[in-house]
């Protein structure tokens, strides 16, 4: 039988686990927090390390060239932010000295949450370092409710008071469905950020929404916030607040590669929740779009 004796944790993609990030072009956090959507769906916090263990099922090497992902960029995990679950004020504290760890190290983090309440760090961390950002947030829902305090409806909302954004530059796009508060697509556009809405993908296509996303925010610090409900519960169906209708597996990964060329200055996959999830779907979709967000750091995309 094989000895584990000498086995480290498990990583993404295998990377070395190591909180040095000198040299690392690009770095992998888990977040493992949630403040809960409503109290049937908690279980993101459990997402970091589900990603982490479907990312064994990935290949790292190009396939039309010499190349391997994780060597070309240095990739490392640093392993998870020390957070307290539900515990919002020292969390946020925490995620926000995690990463900011890592821009200081001037390496990008590509981070797994945990539930959308982890975003509101990270652009503080980021904001930072680079100012105020341009943000592509992939999501059903706004997250720019017209609600108080923090919790997973009000991440962007806050983001705007505290000015960690360029308001013209924060799309949400892949909008769907009911809402638990009227009239919220409105309030996210009063709030100055532009709306996509998933009938409006539908119609324009996807390389046609990538090529507008890319032209909007073209010569600024992208945020690449990407919530997995964004995707149709049919392809990932452990998620926190599900919504019918949305992207195909195969949608949603082009959208992603149609990205090529912007400046990636993070990469924020949230809403993985393993409690409900169907045979590791969720969390092997999600590792997925990591690696191609990695992919889209390392220039293996040529921009249309």
């Amino acid at each position: 039988m094989e000895s584990t004796a000498n086995r480290g944790p498990t990583t993404f993609l295998g990377a070395p686990f190591t909180c040095d990030y000198a040299g690392a072009q690009a770095v992998f956090l888990g977040l493992p927090f949630d403040c809960g959507t409503d109290p049937d769906r908690i279980g993101s916090r459990l997402g970091p390390e589900a990603i982490r263990r479907a990312s064994a099922l990935l290949e790292t090497n190009e396939p039309e060239r010499e190349d391997n992902l994780v060597t070309r960029l240095g990739l490392v995990d640093g392993g998870d932010a020390p957070v307290v679950a539900s515990r919002i004020e020292p969390s946020f504290a925490a995620i926000e000295a995690a990463v900011g760890a890592v821009h200081a190290a001037d390496a990008i983090p590509v981070t797994a949450g945990g539930d959308g309440a982890v975003t509101l760090p990270q652009l503080r961390a980021g904001a930072a370092r680079h100012g105020p950002l341009a943000v592509l947030h992939f999501d059903a829902h706004t997250d720019s409710y017209p609600y108080e305090g923090y919790n997973t409806a009000t991440t962007f909302t806050r983001a705007g008071e505290e000015g960690l954004v360029v308001p013209g530059a924060v799309w949400h796009v892949g909008l769907r469905g009911m809402t638990g508060c009227a009239n919220v697509w409105n309030h996210a556009r009063q709030l100055g950020f532009r709306t996509i809405t998933m009938d409006e993908v539908v119609e324009a296509g996807i390389a046609a929404t990538a090529t507008r996303l890319r032209a909007a925010v073209a010569g600024r610090p992208v945020y690449l916030c990407w919530d997995m409900d964004v995707f149709d519960p049919a392809a990932a169906p452990g998620v926190c607040d599900p919504v019918w209708g949305g992207l195909s597996a195969r949608e949603g990964l082009a959208l992603v590669r149609g990205l090529a060329g912007l400046d990636i200055m993070a990469v924020d996959i949230n809403t993985t929740s393993p409690p409900h999830d169907v045979a590791g779907m969720t969390a092997l979709l999600a590792a997925s779009v990591a690696c191609q967000a990695l992919r889209l750091i390392a220039g293996s995309f040529t921009p249309a």
